[in-house]
């Protein structure tokens, strides 16, 4: 009877083992694959380090400050100080000279023309993250500013780098009310006496821009198209929102100007500077270290200007603010849909600027253009009731631009921190409705735009194929993904180890942890000698440290040649001027 009960129970006992066993298989079988995460990729224009509410300023971003309370925002993240060439290592995690933008297309050293590395637009040197997301079934959308090919022979547009969907224009800018271009065509010897129409397409066609809609929202609301198509198509996908805010010319919306007019004409130049470098400290967006910069002796000061002057003054720099504001204002609609479409939770969100704050000051004999200051003299309305409009052409210049960096030196052009410095924001899958460990903080981890698109390599679960694409030769990406950090699971992004080097016009600066090794040339303003910064504790660069470190400085000079060497850098004459150049 015994042997009986023991075979019945180890009957039982292999019948339901057998079962657990079908179970788990048809569980397996059945099992979906986790769905990956939507990519955002929010890129303001030409907008400083202190220019939105998160990052200490007096601007309203109410959608940009959710960002930031829901997840991380960098505060020594660094990019390129030109448009082009931050946009050219957002998109590949590659050194710019690797992938053809060791140039700048707006001001290139003529030596350097022709010259591998130096061709100005996105080469088949580099594989795109859109082309590797698109390889892996997700749709590519862009909309906005291209600026990396796609009018040059032998360039390619977003259609031809894996986009499966774009809207916009290739150029750096445009106006921002209609389809006039923002720069004359200086080959053109009647040039300066017209106004040239900018080329817009839609998925690569031409498309007829309406007047008198707002560059902010016309770029929106196509995005906001091609999203909601990936949604109805329940595929993942991957929208590169390239917004040509706050990019000259500096033109908004009337109602969102005069509400920052008369701050703007309280505080003047130094004010402004002073009242962003203390809401940076007190925020703890820089260090309690930090001191104010110095006097740059290229700005001017408010003192010197006429009342007349000032209002003016005053009212162009409210258009910028007005500018980055109705920026966060599309933000929150793009935002508004994916929360309510129920695409917000597996979002991976990223908002960066491209560089600085434009210092470009057309009739600045330092660093201006005087073609161009003859072309916007000839064609637009100077006046302070135009300014705003589409027949403005105003820019806000170095001292607006030195004043919107709060504590640091410099702006756009320059690889000083106000040139190179920006805000960086980064929202994992998930932090909008569960509670993210790290939401909210203010981290002064080191990192560079490199590191953007191996993050949404790494989200998206897409292994980079480092040498090879489809037949063609590529230069293997060298930045490093974030979501370990993202993820907790690190303190750092960038050890030691993980320095990176840079140059553009003849400037150069390499980085290693928290230390700056950096020469600039004294064509554009420096002494051609090299200074070592800790920009952590000194992020106005005020404080050299090459005297006291001569052999670390020694050591990341040698760093700087060896990727100087590796890459067949071109000398830059000591004298040249990247301004006068910036016409050619």
């Amino acid at each position: 009877m015994k042997k009986l009960i023991c075979f019945a129970l180890t009957a039982v006992f292999l019948l339901g083992c057998n079962h657990l066993s079908e179970t788990n298989k048809l569980s397996d079988t059945k099992k979906p694959a986790q769905k990956k995460p939507n990519i955002l990729l929010l890129v303001g224009d030409d907008t400083a380090f202190a220019d939105i509410g998160a990052f200490g300023s007096e601007v309203k971003t109410p959608n940009m400050d959710k960002l930031a309370d829901k997840g991380i925002r960098f505060t020594n993240f660094h990019v390129s100080p030109v448009c082009s060439v931050t946009r050219s290592m957002l998109l590949t995690g590659n050194n710019s000279i690797e992938v053809g933008l060791g140039a700048f297309d707006y001001s290139v050293y003529p030596p350097t023309r022709g010259k591998k590395g130096y061709e100005t637009y996105l080469t088949d040197a580099a594989v795109t993250i859109s082309e590797l997301l698109n390889d892996e079934g997700y749709e590519v959308y862009k909309s906005g500013k291209w600026h990396l090919g796609g009018e040059k022979p032998g360039s390619k547009g977003p259609l031809g780098w894996g986009f499966t969907k774009e809207f916009g224009i290739y150029s750096g800018g445009s106006n921002h009310w209609n389809n006039l271009a923002m720069t004359p065509d200086f080959k053109d010897p009647n040039g300066l006496n017209v106004k040239r129409v900018e080329e817009w397409t839609l998925n690569g066609e031409p498309y007829d821009r309406p007047e008198g809609i707002y560059s902010g929202e016309i770029y929106t609301n196509q995005m906001l198209e091609f999203i909601k198509d990936g949604v109805k198509k329940d595929k993942p996908w991957f929208a590169y929102m390239a917004f040509t805010t706050a990019h000259f010319p500096v033109q908004a919306p009337e109602d969102l100007i005069m509400k920052y007019y008369p701050k703007y004409l309280e505080l003047g130049y130094a004010g402004l500077k002073k009242a962003r470098y203390k809401s940076l400290k007190e925020h703890g967006l820089i260090s309690h270290e930090a001191t104010e910069a110095p006097f740059n002796n290229l700005t001017k000061k408010w003192e010197s200007l006429s009342q007349k002057d000032k209002e003016k003054q005053a009212k162009i720099m409210a258009t910028y603010a007005a500018m980055i504001e109705d920026q966060d204002y599309r933000i929150g609609q793009i935002l508004d849909y994916l929360k309510t479409a129920g695409q917000l939770d597996n979002t991976l969100i990223v908002y960066v600027t491209d560089n600085g704050p434009e210092g470009l000051e057309p009739t600045n004999p330092n660093t201006g253009n005087p073609e161009l200051a003859e072309w916007i003299e000839k064609q637009f309305d100077s006046s302070f009731e135009a300014i705003g409009t589409a027949n403005s052409e105003n820019v806000i210049g170095t001292s607006w631009a030195n004043a919107a960096t709060g504590g640091l030196q410099w702006w756009k052009w320059f690889v000083g921190e106000g040139g190179i410095r920006v805000p960086m924001i980064l929202v994992p899958p998930g932090a909008f409705n569960s509670k993210y460990a790290r939401s909210g903080e203010i981290s002064n981890a080191v990192s560079y735009v490199k590191d953007i698109p191996m993050t949404i390599l790494e989200y998206a679960n897409v292994k980079h194929p480092m040498t090879e694409y489809k037949g063609r030769n590529i230069v293997p990406p060298s930045g490093i993904s974030m979501k370990p950090f993202l993820d907790g699971k690190s303190e750092v992004v960038r050890t030691e180890n993980d320095w990176w080097a840079f140059e553009l016009f003849g400037n150069g600066y390499v980085m290693q942890g928290e230390l700056k090794a950096m020469k600039v040339r004294t064509g554009m303003f420096g002494d051609g000698e090299w200074h070592l910064y800790n920009v952590v504790s000194d992020p106005s660069e005020s404080k050299p440290l090459e005297q006291e470190n001569p052999d670390k400085l020694k050591e990341m000079i040698a760093l700087y040649e060896s990727y100087t060497a590796k890459n067949n850098i071109m000398e830059v004459d000591k004298d040249w001027s990247a301004f006068k150049g910036a016409s050619e």
